[in-house]
């Protein structure tokens, strides 16, 4: 579980790939080239289609991105399961009990 978080918790530290995240928010199943277009149009980023591929490396090992093939495409989608397995390793404290009075 460790291994998981360190490699979600440095997949989620670059600001590019929370960038991607969003971008695969907002619509999934997009190609390398359909992610790199709106980078480079939406948020004016001038970077290469290595170095999002490599981005996206990052984030599939810390399974945030899952990749598909269809013929000669390879589609990326968001998986937020990763998040939800951090949300709920520091659950809230339990505030059921009686409400305390102000002063």
């Amino acid at each position: 579980m460790v291994a998981v978080a360190d490699n979600l918790f440095k997949a989620l530290a670059d600001p590019t790939r929370r960038t991607i995240l969003d971008e695969l928010t907002e619509k999934s199943g997009q190609t390398l080239f359909e992610i790199c277009s709106r980078l480079s149009m939406k948020h004016r980023l001038g970077i290469s289609r290595q170095a999002v591929s490599q981005h996206l490396a990052v984030l599939e090992s810390a399974g945030l991105v899952e990749t598909r093939r269809e013929g000669r495409y390879k589609f990326h989608d968001l998986n937020t399961a990763p998040l939800r397995h951090i949300a709920e390793r520091w659950p809230p404290p339990d505030t059921s009990g009686p409400e305390e009075s102000s002063p």
